[in-house]
């Protein structure tokens, strides 16, 4: 099996020894993408929508850079860090990126230090266009 690896300056690079996203059988797996700024990694945004727009903005990043879109995305994992506070906020956030059918999606609660949630998504990468060996 071939593994490539996706990276984009238009997502926050890792903090740690994982890739942005791996593609593997044209399926794309991406890591857990937070609400901060792409390149000076400030947190943007105090509440639950305003951050998880910028979430799903970086998760947007990601998918671009390897040709794929939301329409693409068969399954997404939400950490809350308050699911009981936030759920609601985040839910009218994120269906504003996604469409019916919706992607099948798991929400946790989490801690997450200063940040309130944190969204990883597997999709269909139809043409990679930014992956390295």
């Amino acid at each position: 099996m071939t593994r490539q690896r996706v990276s984009t300056e238009h997502a926050p690079s890792p903090a740690g020894h994982y890739s942005q996203a791996i593609i593997a059988h044209r399926v794309l797996y991406t890591a857990g993408q937070t609400p901060h700024h792409p390149t000076t990694w400030e947190l943007v945004g105090t509440t639950i929508e305003e951050q998880t727009e910028q979430a799903m903005r970086n998760v947007a990043a990601v998918l671009e850079s390897c040709g794929s879109d939301f329409s693409h995305v068969v399954k997404a994992t939400v950490h809350l860090q308050n699911p009981a506070r936030d759920f609601d906020g985040f839910n009218e956030t994120y269906q504003r990126f996604v469409s019916d059918p919706y992607p099948a999606r798991t929400t946790v609660g989490s801690e997450l230090g200063d940040f309130l949630v944190e969204i990883d998504v597997v999709a269909l990468c139809p043409e990679p266009t930014n992956a390295a060996p």
